[in-house]
């Protein structure tokens, strides 16, 4: 099975660093270094924290868009139950981030997210799935 990076451009490293470990990621010290973080999430899922400077050197002249006004990408997560969304999102809010829900008219026995905003405005989608 492959991993998935998803590299964020953040304002503050060291900032985001805490926030994405108090979500339950782990940095991996082996591929991080003074200026950006590898935040890991399982074997199959890492975010990669990365200045601004650094992250323009891979978007070819493109702007990085304001998170917190404009999406650009929604990244859903899979947890273990409704409840560790819960504990996930109220986590985020507790350090910086906010969350809201979002009616998709599924009951939540068969289905549960919330839409959560990192400190940058950098959307996660923590999502349960009943009998998956």
């Amino acid at each position: 099975m492959s991993t998935v990076f998803v590299n964020f451009p953040v304002a503050d490293v060291a900032r985001s660093t805490e926030f994405y470990e108090k979500l339950g990621f782990e940095k991996n010290q082996e591929y991080s270094n003074e200026t950006t973080s590898s935040m890991v999430w399982d074997d199959h899922f890492w975010i990669m924290l990365l200045p601004h400077d650094f992250y323009r050197k891979f978007i070819n002249g493109k702007e990085i868009i304001d998170a917190k006004t404009t999406s650009g990408t929604l990244i859903a997560i899979s947890m273990d139950s409704a409840d560790k969304v819960r504990a996930f999102a109220e986590t985020a809010k507790e350090n910086g981030g906010s969350y809201y829900a979002l009616d998709m008219g599924i009951p939540e026995e068969l289905m549960f997210s919330l839409e959560v905003q990192d400190l940058d405005g950098n959307m996660l989608e923590p999502v349960w799935m009943g009998d998956q």
